[in-house]
């Protein structure tokens, strides 16, 4: 299996981002895995950016919804329009009907359009008056949320967080990264001339591979582990379900595949863990109210389940 193409991506996704080598390494991640990524993060470090380009990258196609109060699930999924002159109904697609869809401040949504995308996540298709209308593929929601401003924002509710593989951050950049940027941007702008490196048809076949990425008895002991002491620390009011532990093991082959590797390793898990699991915990009360985050309690988990020795 050769995933070298992914390190093409990477690179071309480079030539516009600057130094957020993780955040596209997660974003591969999540494409590979076949799953869905949620970015929570201040304006203007170039979420938008990033997904336009790893769009652009993989000669997809690209749509954006800028989620507001009065949108309507119509508005993402598409409706029928009665014509007239035919006497029938003909489908008007939505934006989501794309490869590479970003929902841009999704908690800003009521939630019965954000619901409108959980079909759209889980199943790749979309239903529309009893007519179901499949999603092109590959297919990725990246979605984007502004923690520092709650007011008038709807919060997902937990069942959709759980369709999102990852949650992450872009972060600021330092300031030599920084610096590159306004080098980068002073004159044009690189987005403008970012061309593809691979074909929406590549990226399925990839996303096929990846499934055989080899998973030892060893490793799946591990996750199930982790995932499991989710469910049992006091801390914890609801832990990870089965899907989270499907999710670490699809993410880990990702990540496998990405790093140049037919199998996978505890330190994939481990370096997984946090992206994976976070937004799927709920802690309880007492330790909401002492404003702990659930980062502390999955690198805690980490650190007490062993390790296993092989890989293999």
């Amino acid at each position: 299996m050769d995933f070298s193409l992914c390190e093409k991506i990477a690179a071309n996704i480079s030539r516009v981002i600057v130094g957020k080598d993780q955040a596209i390494e997660l974003l591969l991640v999540g494409l590979l895995a076949e799953g869905h990524v949620l970015i929570e993060d201040v304006p203007g470090v170039a979420k938008t950016l990033l997904a336009k380009s790893l769009a652009r990258s993989i000669g997809g196609s690209f749509n954006r919804v800028q989620f507001t109060p009065d949108l309507l699930p119509a508005d993402v999924t598409g409706f029928n329009v009665y014509d007239q002159k035919t006497g029938s109904f003909s489908f008007q697609p939505g934006p989501v009907i794309t490869n590479i869809l970003l929902a841009d401040e999704i908690n800003r949504t009521i939630p019965r359009t954000q619901s409108s995308l959980l079909e759209c996540m889980e199943e790749h298709q979309v239903t529309v008056d009893g007519q179901t209308h499949p999603l092109p593929e590959p297919f990725l929601v990246m979605a984007t949320q502004n923690p520092i401003e709650l007011e008038g924002t709807f919060p997902l509710p937990e069942a959709q967080l759980d369709r999102f593989l990852l949650k992450t951050r872009v972060g600021y950049p330092d300031p030599n990264e920084e610096v590159r940027i306004l080098e980068r941007f002073q004159e044009t702008d690189p987005y403008q001339s970012l061309g593809a490196v691979a074909a929406p048809e590549d990226i399925s076949k990839l996303q096929k591979n990846r499934r055989s990425i080899r998973v030892s008895q060893p490793i799946r002991e591990y996750i199930t582990e982790i995932v499991h002491r989710t469910r049992d620390d006091r801390a914890i009011r609801f832990g990870a379900s089965p899907r989270a532990s499907l999710g670490l093991m699809r993410a880990g082959q990702a990540l496998a595949a990405l790093r140049g590797r037919d199998f996978v390793l505890p330190d994939d898990i481990k370096y997984l863990a946090h992206p994976v699991l976070t937004h799927r915990l709920i802690l309880t009360e007492e330790e909401r109210l002492k404003d702990q985050s659930t980062d502390r309690f999955i690198a805690r988990l980490i650190n007490q389940v062993p390790v296993p020795l092989t890989a293999e």
